[in-house]
């Protein structure tokens, strides 16, 4: 702003206490945000926020969009430490000090259905009050990790912005839950009739389609396979719950798909004692997410170089994996099933089994092994297309994602470096009434610079009274002021 508009309109004493309020902010916020330190006037996680030394309070104007699900869910962002942990806390005392609860906490904490003569596992309704319990701890350990371990360690490796603390955290707390669960996968696999577990490399169906088929209809597990399915089932119950709550990256509604897929062949394969297919699946799934994470996190720290190199792994990985097992798991299904698995219904429990019987009319008996654990189980065409469908769906995803993997390496190629193209990147952003920190402008016009009333001549936008005394032109040109006074948020 030039000096013919300074002397074009003198400043009123209204806009002299305008230019002292927003001064005496600024000198009060500066000495509050230290590096390292937490700003207090921040919302949500440490790993969802900015440090240093050099930071301004900015206002974000919230959409008028926004609903009451937008202020739900972050509210929960922001509180689901303290509610995890007070919620199994709750459970706990119940449990220790109230004898006459004991019959119905137990069963959060304990898995349900155990047969004391085979020392296995059958399935029922009361698997869902450990699910329950899955989901509540998952949701504390990830939230607690990431906001007490995993951020803290990445601005020690020198991450200091609020998208990449973000996003090194969630992908670390992946690195941690593939790791754990890969390997639970790996040494949990049902033998019968003994209730051990062993190696999956040594199971009946290791490399071996057809064995996937051989022991069906079988209604009890060992307690590690029935506690590895039922934990994953949480997990990918918690994973749709987290894309819903968190920012909304640009591949949402493929992940959201993928999620909900994943979901319902866990539960199917769970409910149609499948647990074979499903623990082989899972594996040959989550040893590709142990090297993506890996290569994310690399490269948020600015090892670009070993970034490359761990991303080449994962592509080879996801390849062999996604592509070439993952359909042959596809292709035992169509082709294996029909000749190893008994057509027809069988019902009752592993010691009184009826069956084979012919299926009833219609096609409620799809969903009758979710209502009654010893009810009808059946397979036929129907039953085989029902898994099938649902598995190929999974592969066009895998697809297209793998589309946008190959684009990735052939910038890796041409020296660009591997970034990953398929969620790194946030949707839409979101306004909303908070106050966070910003980063200032290298060049900052000073206060006593500022004519508000020849700005609002100019602009026609009418100036709005704060609480706080400080007036701000309307939300069409906030962006212009925020700019001229040094305080507009720069994007991480």
């Amino acid at each position: 702003m030039g000096d013919s508009d300074r002397h074009e309109s003198p400043p009123s004493p209204v806009v002299d206490a305008e230019r002292a309020a927003v001064g005496a902010a600024r000198a009060a916020a500066r000495p509050q945000l230290k590096t390292g330190s937490r700003n207090p006037n921040m919302n949500g996680p440490l790993y969802m926020q900015t440090s240093g030394s050099n930071v301004v309070l900015a206002r974000r104007l919230k959409r008028k969009e926004d609903g009451a699900w937008k202020h739900l869910a972050r509210w929960f962002v922001e509180n689901q430490i303290g509610l995890s942990f007070n919620l199994l806390a709750l459970l706990f005392l119940a449990h220790g000090f109230i004898p006459k609860a004991r019959i119905h906490t137990h069963k959060f904490f304990h898995l349900a259905y155990h047969n004391e003569e085979t020392g296995r596992y059958g399935i029922g309704p009361d698997d869902a009050y450990f699910v329950a319990f899955c989901i509540v701890l998952f949701t504390g350990l990830r939230a607690g990790t990431m906001e007490h371990i995993l951020a803290p360690f990445a601005r020690l490796r020198g991450v200091t912005k609020r998208k990449m603390l973000t996003r090194f955290s969630e992908q670390a707390w992946l690195l941690v839950y593939y790791s754990v669960f890969w390997t639970l996968g790996m040494v949990s696999s049902a033998r019968a009739p003994c209730a051990d577990a062993y190696i999956y490399s040594t199971s009946p169906y290791f490399l071996d389609m057809r064995e996937l088929w051989t022991d069906w209809p079988n209604r009890e597990m060992d307690g590690l396979m029935k506690g590895y399915v039922l934990a994953q089932w949480s997990f990918w119950l918690q994973q749709i719950m987290v894309i819903n709550i968190e920012e909304r990256r640009k591949d949402h509604w493929q992940m959201f798909s993928h999620h909900i897929i994943t979901m319902a062949l866990i539960s199917s394969c769970y409910s149609y004692h499948h647990t074979r297919a499903g623990n082989y699946v899972l594996v040959i799934m989550d040893v590709v997410d142990l090297f993506l994470p890996v290569a994310k996190c690399l490269k948020y720290t600015g090892y670009n170089k070993l970034c490359d190199i761990a991303f080449g792994v994962f592509m080879v990985s996801w390849f062999v994996a996604r592509h070439v097992f993952y359909v042959a798991v596809c292709w035992s299904v169509y082709a294996h099933t029909p000749s190893i698995m008994p057509s027809g219904c069988f019902r009752g429990s592993n010691a009184n089994l009826i069956g084979p019987e012919d299926p009833p009319p219609g096609l409620s008996y799809l969903v009758e092994p979710f209502i009654d654990p010893t009810g009808r189980v059946c397979y036929n065409a129907t039953v085989k297309w029902a898994f099938l469908t649902p598995l190929l769906l999974l592969q066009a995803i895998a697809v297209i994602w793998f589309n946008m993997i190959v684009r990735v390496a052939i910038k890796v190629i041409r020296g660009d470096g591997a970034a990953d193209t398929r969620s790194d990147d946030d949707g839409d952003e979101e306004d909303e009434f908070i106050y966070e920190g910003a980063q200032p402008l290298e060049e900052e016009v000073g206060v006593e610079a500022l004519d508000l009333k020849n700005w609002e001549r100019r602009t026609g936008v009418r100036r709005q009274g704060s609480s706080s005394g400080v007036s701000l032109p309307g939300h069409s040109d906030r962006k212009e002021l925020l700019g001229r006074i040094g305080c507009e948020k720069q994007v991480d």
